[in-house]
Parts: C-alpha cells; structure tokens; sequence
C-alpha cells in the first residue's frame, strides 16, 4: 500500500488517502499492460504512477496514471482507479478538470462495479464511449499494441 498523498484541486489542498490493496493491483495490471504496448513506442511515454501534473497555479493532479505525448510531454490520457472509501475526488471533482482541460482520453477504472468508462475530448466536453466490463475488451486506437480484457484486469491475485 502506497502512502497518502496530496492534491491541489481548484485552489484546496486535498489529502487523499492511501490506495487499498485491491486499488493496487488493479492499477499495476494496468501499468503492466500498458508498458508492454509501449515497448517499441516513440509517441507517448507513460509517467510514474501518482506523478503530479500541474494544471494551472490552483491545480496540481494526480492521476493513478497517465500517459503524456512524447513531443511535448502533453497529458494525453488519464486513469482513474476509483476508491470506494474516497470517489468523489476522482468521479466527479477531478472528472470536471480533466473535461476543463481537455484531456483528450480518461478511463475511470471502478474496482467496486469491476468496469471501465471510457471518455473521449470533444468540442463540447468529455463523452462517455463507452462503459465495459466482463470479457469486454479494452482497446485504444491510438495504442495499437494494447488491449486487455477487462475481467482479467479486475481478477482476484
């Protein structure tokens, strides 16, 4: 289990607790997966987990993880593994940040319903592509080398 951590969200310092170990697990499958796609990969790079990403001078994220574009270190997609102690943080504060900013992916990976939701930038905010779980699979175009089955990434140790 990590430790707890702080983030700055719209001018509010705050402390988020540590990750439980289901949260963990989840989230390293998840890295693991996404390392592999990247192996041969020159357009994005994937930064450490909870790497604090500075938004403007009232805003400094967290992400569990996030994957910046090689170019010009952009934040190009987020994740959020949802805390069942802790959620509102992520599902609606940081969601609205995320949308303001224009990140152009977000999945918010919900241990507690074992599914993925999948948001996509557009002019007019971030829509929801998608709601997977079970033997759906989880893909990216922009990552042709990734794809992960869902229940395999919410399976017990």
């Amino acid at each position: 289990m990590s430790d707890p951590y702080e983030e700055i969200l719209g001018g509010d310092i705050t402390l988020r607790f540590p990750p439980g170990a289901r949260h963990e697990l989840v989230l390293s499958r998840l890295i693991a997966a996404i390392q592999s796609s990247l192996a041969d990969s020159s357009v994005a790079r994937l930064l450490e987990p909870r790497t604090q990403i500075r938004v403007n001078h009232s805003t400094a994220l967290r992400p569990d993880l996030a994957l910046v574009t090689a170019a010009n270190n952009k934040l190009w997609l987020a994740v959020e593994v949802v805390s069942s102690d802790d959620h509102q943080a992520d599902t609606v504060t940081k969601k609205q940040i995320y949308e303001d900013i224009k990140v152009p992916r977000l999945w918010m990976v919900d241990p507690r319903y074992d599914n993925v939701e999948i948001y996509h930038a557009t002019d007019y905010g971030l829509k929801l592509m998608g709601i997977l779980a079970g033997r759906e699979v989880l893909e990216e175009k922009l990552l042709p080398q990734f794809r992960l089955v869902v229940a395999e990434l919410f399976a017990p140790p």
